[in-house]
Order: C-alpha cells, then sequence, then structure tokens
C-alpha cells in the first residue's frame, strides 16, 4: 500500500484543477549535472545502464534532485531506449557516447523480425518504479515514461543519434510499408510498457517525441502524431480510482500544437521557440501546458535565470481565468537540463517559480 500523497500539486496542474503555485520539475532532472548523480554513477560501474538496470540505483538517482531541490514530481531514472533494447537490438552507451544498437534495422529481413518484446526483459524498470514510488512515500507523484514510436525509429534505423536522419528518412520515402511496420509494433510495445508502468506505481504517463520536429509536415502526421494517438488508445487513464493524466511532447512541434492536443493528452509539452500565451490561447485550455524555459538561459546569472522563469510564468498568466475555470501549467524546461548546468542556478529557477506563480494567482483574484 502506497503513502497518500503530501503535494498533489503537479497532477492537479494536470487535470487542469486549482492549484495554489505553478509546479514545476525538469525532463533530465536526475542526471549529469549533479554531483551526487556523478557519484552514483561511479559506484554502479560508470556506467548509465548499471544505474538504469538496477532498481537500488534507478530509486536513489531519482530522488536526488527532489533531496537537493523543492520540485513537484519526480521522473523515472530510465532510458527511453529500453524498449528496443528489449527487441534485441543490442543497446550500449560508449564511453564519453551517445547510444548505439549493434543490430539495427536496416532491411526487409530485419524489420520482419521484429515483435512486440516480452515485457518481463523490461521487469527492471517495473520493479524501479514500484521502489522509487515506495521510497518517495508520498511526497511528490511519480512519472512514468517512454520513448514515442517514431523516435523511437528513428534510433532503431539510424542505430543511434542522428544529424540529418538520413537512414530513416530514405526508408519513410522509399519503403514506407517498411517504417510503417516498425511503428505499429513500436506504438503497442510503447502502450504495454506504459501501461505496466502505471501498474507498477506510475502516476502520470510522458510520451518523449524527441524527433517529431525534424518530419515534414504531412509526414508528422502519417509517421509520428498517428502512432502516438495509437499509443493513446491504448493506455490506461485510470488505475487504482486515480485519474493518471497523460503529457505528449513534441520537441519542435508547436506549429502542430492542436493536432497533438487532439490526441486525448491531458497535457502538451513545449519546447521554447513557443509562445506560451499563444499556446494558451490556441487551445482555450481544453489541455494543460507543460514548458517552456530554454535550458541555455541556466548558464545566466541567478538573476538573469529569475527572470526568464518568471518571464515565462507571465506570458501563461494566471491559471484562473476570468470565467472562472482553470487552466493548467507545469512549469519546465524546453527539453532536458544540460549535463554542464549550474546547481545554484537551478535552486534560484525552482525559487523564482515559487515565489512568483502565487502573485499571478493573487493578481487574478483580486481583479
Amino acid at each position: 500500500m502506497n503513502a497518500p500523497l503530501q503535494n498533489d500539486t503537479f497532477l492537479r496542474a494536470c487535470l487542469r484543477q486549482p492549484t495554489d503555485h505553478t509546479p514545476m520539475w525538469l525532463m533530465r532532472q536526475a542526471g549529469r549535472y549533479l554531483p551526487e548523480y556523478r557519484a552514483s554513477r561511479l559506484a554502479a560501474g560508470n556506467s548509465f545502464m548499471g544505474l538504469a538496470t538496477n532498481p537500488h540505483y534507478a530509486t536513489e538517482v531519482t530522488l536526488q534532485p527532489l533531496d537537493r531541490y523543492q520540485l513537484d514530481a519526480a521522473i523515472l531514472f530510465s532510458d527511453i531506449l529500453t524498449v528496443p533494447d528489449a527487441m534485441g537490438l543490442g543497446l550500449s552507451f560508449g564511453a564519453g557516447e551517445g547510444p548505439k544498437f549493434a543490430h539495427p534495422l536496416r532491411d526487409e529481413a530485419a524489420v520482419a523480425k521484429l515483435a512486440v518484446p516480452d515485457l518481463d526483459k523490461l521487469r527492471y524498470v517495473f520493479d524501479a518504479v514500484s521502489s522509487i514510488r515506495k521510497a518517495l512515500n508520498g511526497r511528490v507523484p511519480l512519472i512514468g515514461f517512454s520513448g514515442s514510436p517514431w523516435t523511437l525509429a528513428c534510433y532503431m534505423v539510424e542505430g543511434g543519434g542522428s544529424d540529418d536522419y538520413r537512414l530513416v528518412k530514405t526508408m519513410l520515402y522509399s519503403r514506407p510499408d517498411l517504417l510503417h511496420r516498425i511503428l505499429a509494433i513500436n506504438a503497442d510495445a510503447v502502450a504495454a510498457y506504459l501501461n505496466a508502468q502505471i501498474d507498477a506505481g506510475a502516476q502520470a504517463v510522458m510520451i518523449f517525441d524527441s524527433w517529431g520536429g525534424v518530419l515534414e509536415h504531412r509526414a508528422f502526421h502519417a509517421f509520428s502524431l498517428a502512432y502516438t494517438q495509437r499509443v493513446m488508445n491504448q493506455l490506461k487513464r485510470e488505475h487504482a480510482g486515480q485519474r493518471i493524466p497523460a503529457i505528449v511532447f513534441t520537441k519542435g512541434g508547436g506549429q502542430w500544437l492542436e493536432q497533438i492536443a487532439a490526441t486525448g493528452a491531458d497535457v502538451v509539452g513545449l519546447d521554447w521557440t513557443c509562445d506560451l500565451g499563444l499556446a494558451r490561447q490556441r487551445v482555450d485550455d481544453r489541455v494543460a501546458l507543460q514548458g517552456n524555459l530554454d535550458p541555455m538561459v541556466l548558464f545566466a546569472t541567478p538573476e538573469a535565470v529569475a527572470a526568464e522563469a518568471r518571464a515565462v510564468l507571465d506570458s501563461f498568466g494566471s491559471p484562473q481565468r476570468a470565467d472562472g475555470r482553470w487552466g493548467g501549467h507545469i512549469f519546465n524546461l524546453g527539453h532536458g537540463i544540460n549535463q554542464h548546468t549550474p546547481v545554484e542556478h537551478v535552486q534560484a529557477l525552482v525559487e523564482a517559480v515559487h515565489g512568483h506563480s502565487p502573485t499571478l494567482r493573487q493578481a487574478a483574484a483580486a481583479r
């Protein structure tokens, strides 16, 4: 039996319910910018996967930013590529390098063999979710996550990261049938994976469509959004009597905001290229919004960090509307925190968000 939540502000904002401040968490909040994370990684053999596949270490590093900062949510420490790894593609992380797959999907035979993985191969993730949820003891909610079907496919075809997505886009235009097969399997695997995280204790889930923004507009709808929708159609939205909010984040996807919101997401994540106030007008508070500070702001002075945070909050405005209804805003970065970020600048950000956001509500209430 898990402890009752002491701080449900994040979940309330996701569902556009009243909150006394704007909740915040940071993408990659548990990671290399924290000295305590680097110490944990060293203890795990200086291996990223050594951390991610060990529920004890995954729990330890998930809680590290919460012990340092007054954040309103925890996010599972894992990687978006655990699903294709479980499909047998052979994930590895070289020292100082990004992820690599030993068996990328380059031909018809490889695609034909692809299948939704046995979820037991991902047991370490679900064990970590259960362990983290227990360790949190109700402090804040726990977010589970996955890469989107399209983003996973990019890595699976390219064999790692890419500057131009030449291989996956070549497949998209020359053999769309193969890419559609990969994406359909990915979507069903992602849905099952997220549902298993929910069963293990995740209180919200997020789909990271990190590379959706590299697609031509028609291709985005056919090869990214359609398969995010396929995930959403299968996603559990309640567990143990509680609503499970779903967040969809497409980096570079601001032009498709309305269509992403129409997937059934409770929250749409935005990068820093979007005007948050205009985005709110466009969706008319039918969904909550998450974002959208440029992570590079955190390299400025603490005073500048605080000023930029206030500007993001002011752009969204008071979550309470003139008609009495509430919109929802979860403060976050527009993408993951940079590994070189000074830890004291993150503290300045947290203080600015928690200090300024209540004043917007007070001003609205006084009108």
